[in-house]
């Protein structure tokens, strides 16, 4: 039965393993539970599917790259909102040794996929791209800096203003309309974000 008793909070990540399975858990945190690897990997493959099948069922007319380029960011971008969001991959982001410095390393990263749907989507929008890059940077150092209790409604409010700066400086893509929110859920909330990661409870 459960209780109101406050859950363990464990922020030490097990080691990684050794081998092959050791790059699974640098990418998804070492101890992810099956549940949570059903999820994290359920979601990326439903959104390397659909994201695809919406562009040629509304008669896109993308080319063969561009559901390739489409699938591939979705299954990125979808895939670590869940991983990032985990009990494993909180524990494992947020282990001891990672601060504002890793966590501006993860951001700068991603200006891989503005690159992708700037080239792909929209025909060599290069301010597009320098625009969200800069506001992603700018967040996430704004968030880091921030004391703790100040950083959740602090990104939050920048995922919101990302959102009302991109429905009102740059039109919309059709198929691409969801690019810019769930890119800056991921990296604002999902992965910046302390969040105690909660053990499986036996109810």
């Amino acid at each position: 039965m459960a209780t109101c008793e406050p859950p363990e909070i464990d922020w030490d990540p097990p080691q990684p393993r050794p081998g092959v399975a050791g790059w699974l858990d640098r990418f998804v945190g070492p101890g992810a539970t099956a549940a949570e690897l059903l999820w994290q990997f359920g979601a990326a493959f439903a959104a390397a599917v659909a994201v695809p099948a919406y562009a040629l069922a509304a008669g896109l007319n993308w080319s063969t790259l561009q559901l390739t380029v489409s699938g591939l960011i979705a299954m990125d971008l979808v895939g670590g909102v869940v991983t990032n969001a985990t009990a494993a991959g909180q524990r494992w982001y947020h282990r001891s040794g990672q601060g504002p410095k890793q966590h501006l390393a993860f951001a700068a990263i991603h200006i891989v996929q503005l690159l992708l749907v700037g080239w792909f989507f929209r025909n060599g929008d290069w301010v597009f791209v320098g625009v969200f890059y800069a506001y992603l940077m700018l967040a996430v150092t704004v968030v880091c800096l921030s004391p703790l209790y100040l950083q959740r409604p602090i990104a939050m409010m920048s995922v919101v203003g990302a959102v009302f700066l991109n429905e009102v400086a740059f039109p919309t893509v059709p198929g691409m309309a969801w690019f810019v929110p769930v890119f800056f859920v991921k990296l604002l909330i999902c992965h910046l974000l302390k969040e105690a990661p909660v053990e499986p409870q036996i109810i």
